[in-house]
């Protein structure tokens, strides 16, 4: 059996890679402008929402399910192709800003920015991917400037719209305001994604590696959260166990990495002074 092959849609029009660029570039903007938007809002959804204690966590399980996750959907799009992926990522991510926006307590909040997280580390990946397939390499330094500004946008104008909506409306607005904006995307672009051309690839996904790097990263996390509070202290045996508990959970992750066959982060990258750096 061949561990290639690659699929014959219809050609791909001029008017076909503007749509698709438009969709994966909103995808790409949903996805870093709730790395920004919150942040003015944080205190609100405190006071609203109560467990003040746990608010940085609003941040940070975004972060640590989308790091798991974007390393695996590059792989997920190779098996599966581009459009359903990137389906599944959009509904994902729509899933979690629901939870979001409808969330009573802290904790459904935070599950609402973990299930965001793993949709949006989708978005960041696959648009890259795309530009890849549809633009030689010469071509796509013009689209990295595309994407340079999507991030720019979401830099400088996250926090500014979330402090409007923080003043002058409910907090929730900014969780509403990603469906309109995911369902215009794959409106636009969903038709033209079944023509763009995908070679068929046989992967490994390591969930167990992804699943380690959140483990370790939870923990100190968890330990850098709790240190600071009175109840706890940097010298409390939670604290100080957390931080035990991620040290070795990082020991474990580096030694599963080095082992896989096909590792969620190749160690050997790191060989590179670039990537390094």
């Amino acid at each position: 059996m061949n561990d290639a092959s690659t699929t014959a849609p219809a050609a791909v029009s001029d008017v076909d890679r503007q749509r698709i660029i438009i969709g994966v570039l909103i995808c790409m903007l949903l996805a870093a402008l709730d790395q920004t938007i919150v942040a003015p809002v944080i205190p609100v959804m405190g006071t609203t929402l109560g467990g003040a204690s746990y608010i940085s966590w609003i941040v940070s399980a975004y972060f640590l399910t989308a790091t798991a996750s974007t390393p695996l959907y590059g792989k997920i799009a190779d098996i599966y192709g581009r459009r359903p992926t990137i389906l599944t990522a959009v509904s994902i991510f729509v899933a979690g800003s629901l939870m979001c926006a409808i969330a009573t307590k802290m904790g459904v909040l935070v599950a609402g920015r973990a299930v965001q997280g793993l949709g949006g580390g989708g978005l960041m990946a696959l648009a890259q991917t795309v530009i890849a397939d549809l633009f030689p390499p010469k071509e796509r330094g013009r689209f990295a400037g595309y994407i340079a500004i999507m991030w720019g946008t979401a830099s400088i104008g996250g926090p500014v719209l979330g402090g409007v909506i923080a003043e002058h409306f409910h907090w929730s607005l900014i969780f509403w305001l990603n469906l309109p904006l995911a369902a215009f995307a794959i409106a636009i672009s969903s038709k033209a994604l079944k023509r763009l051309p995908w070679q068929r690839r046989r992967h490994t996904l390591d969930w167990s590696g992804a699943a380690l790097v959140v483990m370790a990263t939870s923990m100190v996390l968890l330990a850098l959260a709790l240190g600071p509070q009175a109840q706890f202290g940097w010298h409390s045996t939670v604290a100080l166990g957390l931080l035990v508990v991620g040290a070795a959970l990082a020991v474990v992750t580096i030694r599963h990495l080095r082992r896989a066959p096909e590792p969620l982060i190749p160690l050997d990258i790191l060989g590179n002074s670039v990537v390094l750096l």
